[in-house]
């Protein structure tokens, strides 16, 4: 089998390695009695296909997983928590990188609940009757008095 060619949105070997580990581990906690048939890799180059570029599942080029298999993925590790643990990741690696301690030091407070907004007031109808027009005849139907 030919490999796969390659995107602009796949993952660089480097990026791989970095979060490799943590779809294994996925991986491996939900081990069972079926072989996995698609690579990790793949999927999530896959994934970050449809992210880029914005289009339906079932228009992921022919090269990649089924659609079905790549979305069904996306929707166990954005159930499971696995974005938010590699965007975790990601974000130490970098403070890392930039000689910062890999936990942040200073937090935010929480922001403080907004006032609510004044009752709203229903507007004022005005308290006579709409003129009838000189001009009305009995066949022409009355100004509607909510029409202001």
């Amino acid at each position: 089998m030919q490999p796969r060619r390659r995107y602009p949105s796949d993952l660089s070997d480097a990026r791989w390695e970095l979060i490799r580990p943590t779809l294994e581990a996925w991986r491996a906690a939900r081990a069972g009695i079926r072989r996995p048939t698609h690579d990790l890799r793949d999927l999530m180059d896959a994934i970050l296909y449809v992210d880029r570029t914005g289009i339906p599942w079932r228009y992921l080029p022919h090269d990649f997983p089924p659609w079905q298999s790549v979305y069904g993925y996306f929707a166990k590790w954005e159930a499971d928590g696995v974005f938010d643990r590699l965007t975790g990741l990601l974000c130490r690696l970098a403070r890392e990188a930039e000689g910062r301690n890999t936990e942040p030091s200073a937090c935010l407070p929480a922001p403080r609940p907004s006032r609510p907004p004044p009752p709203s007031t229903s507007p004022t109808r005005a308290s006579t009757r709409p003129r009838r027009s000189p001009y009305a005849n009995a066949t022409s139907p009355p100004t509607p008095s909510a029409c202001f």
